[in-house]
């Protein structure tokens, strides 16, 4: 079992940044693919990036690539979401998510948390 709990989100100015956290709990943590999703008022859920266990690999959404870097800390159980130059169409909440396999784009993920807001004035 894998519990995840994100922080981190908030109001910022557009052109900011900002960084989420996820922590998660579990044995399994180190092994499992993690990345972040995000869900605007009235669309769909999102994949926003994904990581690897071991770091090596990150997917990001082909909209996000140059502004977001996700990156982990396996020893802290940790997965963080460096948001820069942040957007009007960024606002939403963003949810973690982990899975025992190479689910890449974070279809239909093993766990997810519970989301935390972002908010970005103009």
């Amino acid at each position: 079992q894998v519990q995840l709990v994100e922080s981190g989100g908030g109001l910022v100015q557009a052109g900011g940044s900002l960084r989420l956290s996820c922590a998660a709990s579990g044995r399994s943590f180190t092994y499992y693919t993690m990345g972040w999703s995000r869900q605007a008022p009235g669309k769909e859920r999102e994949f926003v990036a994904s990581i690897d266990w071991s770091g090596g690999r990150t997917i990001y959404a082909d909209s996000l690539k140059g502004r977001f870097t996700i990156s982990r800390d396996n020893a802290k159980k940790t997965v963080y979401l460096e948001m820069n130059k942040l957007k009007s169409e960024d606002a939403a909440v963003y949810y973690c998510a982990a899975d025992p396999n190479n689910n890449w784009y974070l279809s239909e993920p093993k766990y997810w948390g519970q989301g935390t807001q972002v908010t970005v004035s103009s």
